[in-house]
């Protein structure tokens, strides 16, 4: 009997120690898990070498390699999204207090620049003014608050075309807006008329005198120059808006 030659070395020869062949019966013994690669990105890192590595999922790898790379990108905050609330309904706290200031002393000795509530409009102001107006003429009648917003919409539009066909140059918002604001010295007057309303003479008085503070507040600002001696065409019936608003807070 030959003594057995030497062995014959196997056709592939692993190289580097990656992969080791072993025959079926030495499997059995065997287990174990293949890691996942770590892929490593470079953000921001140029040549210097300088960026930050971040490491890279498989996942994450294989949708770059497929061209789906957009699927996992994340968009920048815009600072348009950031804005505070009040800045993004337009709404300017000091702008209107400075306006209410306008229309409370119209007196032009006072030094206020009174046309910007007129030349500078806005839409919640006024429409603060008007609730709360409404609110104040209430008195358990929630009805009052619809009818009331409708009269400033509708009746800001009358004088609006009133204005106009007189040759007046004003936009609807600015009627709308020195019409809301002029809302505020019936309100001024309001807890007058609860003191003073057992006296019938004073009251009276009270009232004529609200309504002329409130008229001259928004005649003012809304009748201009270039009505020459059409000027008591508006005044009139922005004097009698005022008295209809009175009387749905007094109920007369």
């Amino acid at each position: 009997m030959q003594p057995p030659g030497p062995q014959q070395p196997p056709l592939y020869a692993p190289s580097n120690g990656d992969f080791t062949f072993v025959s079926s019966a030495e499997a059995e013994d065997l287990s174990g898990s293949i890691a996942s690669p770590d892929v490593k990105l470079n953000l921001g890192g140029g040549e210097g070498g300088g960026g930050e590595f971040i490491k890279e999922s498989t996942a994450t790898t294989f949708l770059r390699q497929r061209g789906y790379g957009w699927l996992l990108e994340v968009e920048d905050d815009d600072p348009e999204d950031n804005k505070p609330l009040l800045e993004e309904l337009d709404i300017d706290l000091k702008d209107i207090y400075y306006k209410i200031r306008c229309v409370l002393m119209p007196m032009p000795s006072l030094g206020f620049n009174r046309q910007v509530v007129r030349d500078n409009p806005d839409f919640w102001g006024p429409l603060a003014v008007v609730l709360f107006f409404s609110m104040v003429s209430l008195y358990g009648q929630f009805k009052v608050v619809s009818w009331i917003i409708t009269i400033w919409i509708f009746g800001s539009l009358t004088i609006f075309l009133l204005a106009r066909v007189l040759g007046g140059e004003v936009a609807y918002g600015q009627v709308l807006g020195v019409i809301g604001y002029s809302l505020l010295p019936l309100i001024v007057i309001a807890p007058i008329l609860l003191v003073a309303g057992s006296f019938e003479v004073v009251s009276t008085l009270i009232k004529l005198f609200g309504v002329f503070w409130a008229a001259y507040s928004a005649a003012s600002l809304l009748v201009g120059e270039e009505f020459k001696t059409k000027k008591p065409l508006l005044i009139y019936p922005i004097f009698l808006l005022y008295i209809y608003f009175l009387s749905l807070y007094t109920g007369v």
